[in-house]
């Protein structure tokens, strides 16, 4: 319990959004996928997910990590045809209405809550993609489903300290997710893996320059002069604890900066790819299209939508 312990708290959980929403017609997206991790607790209606359509009773919670392609049904979805999540993303005020009643939270016919949220460890590794878990249900964790309407109620007021609540929330909703699996026993071995190869120096070292240097040279050359091995053994000692080699890491850590980037500025995708280390733009896209399905610039509007 105590690696756990060392790992949750290196974790740096960041709040991205929180909403109410109300179905407006039944739908299913054969490929919904965010680069943040979405908790989202039905309060009314029909939700279902994966190829199984794992049904999610009301008051229970659906968890979807970041970085996870998963297949979602809203409402009595099963007579529809399944849209992609581009579909989702360009039209989503046809199929969502957001709510901004307090009072109504919970009431309506067909509606749920989510909260959007990253969880980092070292502030570098996305905890719950690292584990490469699927999506998966939890129930009978009234705690968890509170903390959810709380963060809802707080992003829709504007009340002195909101982001200061709100930050407090998300980080036990992380806390009380990992307590989940753990209490579950829900994917032990990868937990045991994570715990171990988290507690590394020389990976810790890793994380860090990477983090700091994703616009710059990040050739296993560099690597290993970073954590001091052989430039021959710096990619099997990175695969050996994170399971991952360190080019496909990197690529992903500038992906990731990249869609943060998008989020929060208005540099044009020339700046961001050079940003992000890709001095060649045309590549750029055609590689941040192929991780996420959409361009860039789709997925620039899809933020800018998803937020109003």
């Amino acid at each position: 319990m105590e690696d756990y312990n060392k790992v949750i708290e290196s974790l740096g959980v960041r709040f991205i959004k929180a909403k109410n929403q109300v179905l407006q017609q039944p739908f299913a997206v054969r490929n919904f996928y965010d680069v943040g991790n979405n908790l989202i607790l039905l309060h009314n209606g029909t939700l279902a997910f994966g190829d199984e359509q794992q049904v999610v009773e009301e008051g229970e919670l659906l968890f979807i990590p970041g970085g996870r392609s998963t297949k979602i049904f809203y409402g009595n979805a099963e007579t529809t045809k399944p849209i992609s999540n581009d579909d989702l993303i360009n039209n989503r005020d046809k199929f969502f209405r957001n709510n901004n009643d307090l009072d109504a939270i919970g009431e309506a016919d067909e509606s749920h809550s989510f909260v959007s949220f990253e969880a980092k460890v070292f502030d570098s590794v996305n905890f719950f993609a690292s584990l490469d878990v699927p999506a998966f249900l939890i129930s009978n964790n009234s705690k968890l489903a509170n903390l959810v309407i709380k963060v809802v109620e707080e992003s829709m007021q504007d009340l002195p300290g909101k982001e200061r609540v709100i930050s407090l929330y998300t980080e036990q909703i992380v806390v009380e997710i990992i307590r989940y699996i753990l209490k579950n026993k829900m994917f032990v071995e990868q937990l045991a893996t994570n715990s171990t190869y988290f507690k590394d120096p020389r990976l810790i070292d890793l994380f860090n320059y990477i983090k700091e240097n994703l616009g710059g040279d990040l050739s296993n050359k560099v690597l290993s002069n970073v954590a001091n091995v052989s430039e021959d053994y710096v990619g099997q000692y990175f695969k050996m604890l994170t399971g991952i080699n360190p080019q496909d890491y990197i690529e992903y850590q500038r992906m990731e900066r990249a869609v943060f980037l998008l989020r929060t500025t208005k540099k044009s995708i020339r700046e961001i790819g050079k940003d992000v280390g890709y001095k060649d733009t045309a590549y750029f896209c055609r590689r941040f299209k192929m991780m996420f399905g959409i361009p860039a610039g789709k997925m620039r509007r899809r933020e800018s939508a998803m937020n109003n």
